[in-house]
């Protein structure tokens, strides 16, 4: 990927606030990270594992100063550049219907107006504030652990999460949390079509991005491959691999997010369409 450091305003950074100690076991970020992502996969409070001598501290509040590389700071541009890009898309397309939102970036635990981070899988949208929350530590797991890596393998993740805030400002996950409440059984499958949805708005944005001339402008331009580390993200955390990861085994009526296939495909399909028409995952069988 192509892109351009500008000047921070799409994150607010809160990685100077303090950490998260837990109950059992102490972990680092990564295994906590891990830890995240299994306990959603899976429908187990793989957390309960951490020590019980601590607790969640210094997690809210303004931002703070933290101690930083080069190498981090360049990823905190990176999302930003990301960010930006993303929202100009979504501004074009929406045009008076969208508001900007930001990415608070944080360490070990942060507290939003949905809880603190400990309760949502790696990275999350807040629909209460309106923000997506992002500990950077994410993406060396993408990479590493879950054999993701690549520049637009991290921006798959944020277009991922400014779609659910798409979906926020077009009230869709407000009728589809009514439709939840009014039919319980109903709960898993409608968070998949979400989820789903969410990732084809991801790749509304790719397409997008994948035109050319536009690093000459300062926007983000993808290069050859780039789609290639997108699609292979999708299929990465799709919930079927991660249970087999976490459990050996796979359980069909636990998957909130789609199969490793189905995010691929509605992934592909924004890609390919480049138009929100054509992520419609609430009409008929989504696959």
């Amino acid at each position: 990927m192509r892109w351009t450091p500008g000047d921070r305003s799409n994150v607010e950074d809160y990685r100077g606030r303090g950490g998260m100690r837990g109950r059992g076991m102490s972990v680092g970020l990564g295994g906590f990270v891990v830890l995240l992502l299994l306990s959603w996969a899976t429908g187990t409070n793989f957390l309960s594992l951490l020590d019980s001598s601590g607790d969640v501290s210094d997690t809210a509040g303004s931002p703070g100063t933290a101690a930083s590389s080069p190498a981090e700071e360049r990823e905190v541009d990176f999302v930003d550049a990301v960010m930006k890009d993303i929202q100009q898309t979504w501004s074009g397309s929406l045009r008076d219907q969208y508001s900007p939102t930001r990415v608070v970036l944080f360490r070990d635990a942060v507290e939003s107006a949905c809880g603190f981070a400990e309760s949502a899988t790696g990275p999350f949208y807040c629909p209460q504030d309106g923000r997506v929350y992002l500990d950077l530590g994410f993406f060396e797991e993408l990479s590493q652990r879950f054999g993701a890596p690549g520049d637009f393998a991290r921006a798959y993740v944020i277009a991922h999460e400014v779609g659910h805030h798409v979906q926020h400002l077009m009230g869709t996950d407000g009728r589809v949390r009514a439709a939840q409440r009014d039919d319980p059984r109903a709960v898993n499958p409608l968070s998949v079509r979400l989820e789903l949805q969410a990732d084809c708005y991801a790749g509304v944005w790719g397409h997008t991005a994948s035109q050319p001339g536009r690093a000459a402008r300062g926007q983000v331009e993808l290069e050859p491959g780039d789609v290639e580390e997108g699609l292979q993200a999708a299929a990465a955390i799709g919930d079927d691999r991660l249970q087999r990861m976490a459990t050996g085994r796979i359980a069909p009526d636990r998957f909130t997010h789609g199969t490793s296939a189905q995010r691929v495909e509605w992934f592909r399909r924004g890609l390919q369409a480049g138009t929100p028409d054509a992520c419609n995952t609430f009409a008929g069988t989504s696959n």
